[in-house]
């Protein structure tokens, strides 16, 4: 059966002394992403880039290093060869080194998954031996592999009938939590309240079912350039803001929310707009 898309890394996954020939895809559909181009109004057509320096004017691409600065405006330029000369077993090897249960793991270190599976037939027998001890151990394998010019901390992991790698972000990469919380008030906390969200948490407690969500955002934005694409004429109305509580009755909302099953209050009529309200326009007259 033929895969989707290319394999994203080809090597080696390795345990030990077994080593299996392996293939990684991305797990990620791009495609799915919403993106713009810019646009120059008065002519509708694309803009595009030029790359330039300073005082010499438009560059051609061949002309182009990476550079590394390690100064203001002085940089130690890099050819790629000398690049690709710098030896990293991580060039061809995920090798698990270190296995830790998943729920050590913070959820902030996780970044980007990824799909490995057999490279051929022959390294099939030891990808699902890998596989299988993983998944009788719940564990994780921890390593490391070099993918585009950059060596990456990975985790290993059972997912479904094969293996997922996840991309893992390093400890310097994460902003420490203590400076956005230290502010946070030192409030005694009425217990009751804590049982009342508790009971609601537990009445909304449910399995994860990503397919049961939709993004709006993404719906909306294509009805919209439907519409655009038309010539319609866009007309918005005024968003409610929604009601916010407030530390007096807060003890109230939790108990109401508890009468109510945990569903939210229907929208006020009187808080939408009246019928034809404009807040903004925009395209051509249809």
């Amino acid at each position: 059966m033929a895969r989707p898309g290319r394999a994203y890394w080809k090597g080696f996954l390795r345990l030990s002394l077994v080593t299996i020939a392996v293939e990684v895809y991305n797990a990620i559909d791009t495609a799915a992403d919403i993106s713009f181009n810019q646009i120059h109004k008065p002519t509708g057509k694309r803009v595009n880039y030029v790359k330039t320096v300073p005082g010499v004017g438009p560059v051609e691409s061949k002309d182009i290093v990476k550079g590394y600065a390690i100064d203001k405006d002085t940089y130690v330029t890099l050819e790629t060869e000398e690049l690709e000369g710098i030896r990293l077993e991580t060039k061809k090897t995920i090798d698990l080194n270190e296995f830790v249960d998943r729920k050590e793991i913070d959820p902030r270190y996780f970044e980007r998954p990824y799909y490995i599976v057999p490279a051929d037939e022959y390294a099939a027998e030891g990808y699902l031996v890998i596989r299988e001890a993983l998944r009788e151990m719940d564990k994780v394998g921890i390593g490391q592999v070099t993918m585009a010019g950059r060596e990456y901390l990975v985790a290993v992991a059972p997912l479904g009938k094969g293996l997922g790698m996840e991309i893992l972000r390093y400890a310097n990469e994460i902003r420490s939590a203590e400076t956005y919380f230290n502010d946070l008030p030192n409030l005694k906390i009425d217990q009751e309240m804590v049982a009342l969200a508790t009971e609601l948490i537990n009445r909304k407690a449910a399995g994860f079912e990503p397919q049961k969500y939709r993004n709006h955002y993404a719906e909306a934005l294509q009805e919209l350039v439907k519409e655009k694409a038309k010539g319609k004429k866009i007309v918005t109305a005024e968003e409610p803001e929604p009601v916010r509580g407030t530390v007096i009755n807060l003890m109230d909302a939790l108990r109401k929310s508890v009468q109510s099953g945990g569903k939210a209050p229907a929208t006020n009529p009187s808080d939408k707009p009246a019928a034809g309200a404009k807040r903004k326009t925009g395209g051509r007259r249809g």
